[in-house]
């Protein structure tokens, strides 16, 4: 790709953009939210066009002006989102838009089915082709949407911030799906910001940074802090600075908690624990040991079967989202557009949305758009959500990570003497996750509960003062965080035993 340049009416997202990707090799995209990777890729793949450039595939300048477009030229791309009919079946979702026929209006699902299982042997794919979307996990959602591609024949493959929604096993199965797809032939782009991936998955990596190339280099030549530094300009600090600070009196507690599912599968078994003001208390876990259903029926999203929750005396077991806010309880939701957003509000109306009819944003019934507005105004410029000035921009036109911004600027500002946050980081780079573990950590000195449901074990680590490890759920156990470390907590999250309880 060459000058690519593309503006949203006055906003430049990129400007004069270059990208050289070599065949048979895993080129990163790398940049903070925002920067423009999405955009660039949506280009290549016929979403968006550019307002000038050239592109070239294999030596040959192209046009390429819808996804049908790009498809032809054999290349695929896999959104951060996924595109997929949840009640339909994987072998449906996968031909879906491309079915082969026996006769006109009659689908061969023995043909389709003959040359999916070939593509999965191939790359080592272990997928039930009969299983409906709605029944699979996150990470075998993906698995699907990059046999969608390969079913049409892809030979450069886009993966849009492919490990935001995997768990660390999942990432490494994907890292060796890659590495099998590369030896077979195909060309990789991963749009990230997930330094570590990048170093071990990757050939290459182009930074783009507020639009601009900064860099292409080697990954063998570079480093995570070389790389992090080229991403958001200045040294970032990979460490979070706490200080020592005694703890207040119990703030939150749930005693006994039994939690199913919505298949009458019990999900949460009997757990207790308590948050004191002015700690984190973190809950670790592989994915599936119970974090939703423990996090719904704390929200009042989900009804607990047995059990209380209590927030300063108050019992709040199954009440309602309303109640938790009034008694001093904001979230951060895990789905920022599922849970965390009205994607069709502006920006300035997502940011009031709990205390929309409360002064001094309303009285007497209408509402005062010049001080939501300003509201949105401070709150953009100190949490640095992008772009600038995007008050009345719909939320559902910013990136991914800068909707996760959004939240946690909401979150905070509304002054919780509790906050629960679930993957408060995903989807973010560096430089905006050394900004929420500030602000995390900032809330618990100034004695604020912190409920932190993490599948970022790192992030776990640095952050909590106290650290449960849910297994099967329930607790394995509970640490200090002084006492926790990787190997421990690992062990822990398998099913294994705490030596020193053993």
């Amino acid at each position: 790709m060459q000058g690519i340049t593309k503006y949203f009416g006055d906003f430049c997202a990129l400007k004069e953009v270059e990208l050289a990707v070599r065949a048979g090799t895993i080129h990163s995209i790398l940049g903070e939210n925002g920067a423009g990777k999405t955009t660039l890729m949506n280009i290549l793949y016929g979403f968006y066009t550019c307002d000038s450039g050239k592109i070239f595939v294999h030596g040959s300048e192209q046009e390429i002006s819808t996804p049908k477009d790009a498809i032809n030229l054999g290349i695929g791309m896999v959104h951060q989102h996924f595109m997929l009919v949840e009640p339909y079946t994987v072998l449906q979702n996968i031909i879906l838009g491309d079915e082969t026929t026996k006769i006109p209006g009659i689908i061969d699902y023995k043909k389709a089915r003959r040359k999916i299982e070939g593509l999965a042997q191939a790359y080592h794919f272990n997928i039930d082709l009969d299983a409906k979307i709605q029944d699979i996990t996150v990470g075998m959602q993906q698995r699907v949407e990059i046999m969608k591609a390969l079913y049409r024949g892809a030979e450069i493959l886009i993966l849009d911030e492919p490990t935001s929604v995997l768990t660390p096993q999942e990432i490494d199965e994907l890292i060796d799906i890659m590495h099998s797809m590369v030896k077979n032939g195909k060309t990789i782009v991963i749009i990230t910001h997930k330094l570590a991936e990048i170093m071990k998955s990757s050939d290459e990596c182009t930074v783009i940074r507020k639009g601009k190339n900064v860099a292409s280099v080697k990954i063998e030549d570079t480093s995570e802090n070389e790389l992090a530094e080229l991403m958001v300009g200045r040294k970032v600090h990979f460490t979070v600075e706490k200080e020592n600070r005694k703890t207040g009196e119990v703030i939150f507690s749930v005693d006994r908690l039994t939690v199913e599912d919505d298949r009458g599968i019990t999900k949460v078994n009997d757990i207790s624990f308590g948050i004191r003001a002015g700690e984190i208390f973190g809950i670790a876990g592989v994915d599936g040991n119970g974090q939703q259903e423990l996090f719904e029926a704390i929200a009042s999203l989900r009804k607990a079967k047995t059990g209380s929750i209590h927030m300063k005396g108050v019992n709040i077991t199954n009440t309602s989202p309303r109640e938790m806010f009034e008694n001093g309880i904001c979230v951060i939701p895990e789905d920022r557009q599922k849970s965390g957003l009205v994607l069709e509000f502006t920006v300035a109306e997502n940011m009031v949305l709990e205390k929309i009819g409360r002064a001094p944003f309303s009285r007497h019934g209408l509402l005062d758009l010049k001080k939501i507005r300003k509201n949105a105004t401070d709150l953009i410029r100190e949490y640095d959500v992008r772009p600038e000035h995007c008050e009345d921009t719909r939320a559902g036109a910013l990136s991914g990570g800068n909707q996760q911004k959004a939240i946690i600027a909401r979150a905070i500002s509304n002054d919780p003497d509790l906050l629960i946050a679930v993957q408060p980081t995903r989807g973010l780079d560096v430089g905006a996750i050394e900004f929420v573990h500030k602000a995390i950590v900032g809330q618990r000195n100034q004695g604020k509960a912190i409920l932190l449901i993490s599948l970022e074990l790192e992030e776990v680590l640095k952050l909590s003062d106290r650290i449960a490890v849910l297994y099967n759920g329930k607790f394995a156990d509970i640490l200090d965080a002084k006492d926790a470390d990787e190997n421990r907590i690992g062990l822990l999250m398998a099913g294994g035993k705490n030596d020193e309880n053993a």
